[in-house]
């Protein structure tokens, strides 16, 4: 699965941000939902114009960005 298939920028649609083709699913929304403990099968059930490869898409496109650059994290403090 690639995930430029899934994932497009437009202007036009929600001030540019990255969402699932075809949709106003932006994927910083699936993401966050990810990360806040529901499962792909809840997003989908939750955005039915979500289809699972989309989630998995979204994902993949997050782990894209992380390897394009670093974000700065505070050093670890001992407890």
């Amino acid at each position: 699965m690639n995930w430029t298939d899934h994932i497009s920028v437009d202007p036009n649609v929600c001030h540019g941000k990255a969402c699932i083709r075809g949709t106003r699913v932006m994927v910083s929304v699936v993401l966050d939902n990810l990360a806040a403990g529901l499962s792909p099968a809840e997003l989908v059930r939750s955005y039915p114009s979500l289809q699972p490869d989309d989630v998995a898409a979204a994902m993949a496109y997050a782990a894209e960005l992380a390897r394009e650059r670093i974000v700065p994290t505070p050093l670890g403090v001992a407890a």
